[in-house]
């Protein structure tokens, strides 16, 4: 009985569902997280009788045919690019993007990767690096004896000394920008990875070439909607509790069949 196998992929899918929302929901005060959407595509059918071929008895066209589904399968979990609130937190290493890009940082393999998690931190040599010690890139150094330090929209770093009231220009962030952003991978710790679907990181200084802006002393929150995730969750429960009431319901037919006498 087909609808065992169409019931069983239903129920896989709405898992599958309630699985991306809850790692939303997990994810609300996560630094710059944007929320994930699940999406299904139909099965191929069995073609019991195709459309438009002739009818043998009196050699009329069908007009529709017998066209059977198998189920649904996950097409993708894409992720909803958009903008967070901005969170005042005061410290000098903090920065939120204003617009669209990411920071890039330099993994302990030499690879490249990109974020949008702006919380920076003060090595013990005095770079500045992620929350995790990945150093943020282009290298930026602060000097021991730096009073204070200033970050403005365009990225630029100045420090401030004791012995000087003129600032003293460190280096510039760069942000970095993709054709297809969704085609990112996500590699856990507010961390991406360039791939083939997402082209080449297109490198440019803050507020150049369509990139956004860097605001220093705050942080981007995450962009999950509480209300729109507990929507779907339920929406996704009750489907759920649909396909296994199919199963139930043919489970029930098939018994029935074997009591026949």
């Amino acid at each position: 009985m087909r609808a065992l196998q169409i019931a069983a992929t239903g129920m896989s899918a709405q898992q599958m569902r309630v699985e991306t929302i809850s790692n939303n929901l997990a994810n609300m005060s996560t630094t710059g997280y944007n929320a994930r959407r699940a999406e299904f595509a139909d099965l191929h059918y069995q073609q019991v009788s195709r459309a438009g071929t002739i009818n043998a008895t009196d050699g009329t066209v069908l007009p529709t045919g017998v066209q059977l589904g198998l189920g649904v399968r996950p097409a993708a979990i894409t992720v909803h690019l958009s903008q967070g609130s901005l969170t005042a937190t005061g410290s000098d290493l903090d920065i939120a993007i204003e617009g669209g890009g990411y920071l890039e940082v330099t993994l302990p393999s030499g690879q490249p990767a990109y974020t949008r998690d702006g919380s920076l931190k003060r090595s013990a040599e005095g770079m500045i690096v992620t929350s995790d010690g990945f150093a943020v890139a282009p290298e930026i150094v602060i000097p021991d004896d730096a009073r204070s330090i200033s970050i403005n929209g365009a990225g630029e770093v100045f420090a401030y000394f004791d012995d000087s009231a003129e600032a003293e220009l460190l280096g510039q962030f760069t942000l970095s920008g993709f054709t297809n952003a969704k085609g990112l991978e996500a590699l856990g710790s507010n961390l991406f990875a360039e791939t083939e679907a997402s082209g080449p990181a297109l490198v440019s200084s803050p507020g150049e070439d369509g990139l956004g802006t860097l605001r220093q002393g705050y942080l981007e929150s995450s962009s999950v909607d509480a209300v729109r995730e507990v929507t779907e969750l339920i929406e996704a429960q009750r489907g759920y509790e649909m396909n296994a009431k199919v199963v139930s319901a043919a489970d029930q037919m098939m018994a029935a069949t074997t009591q026949v006498r």
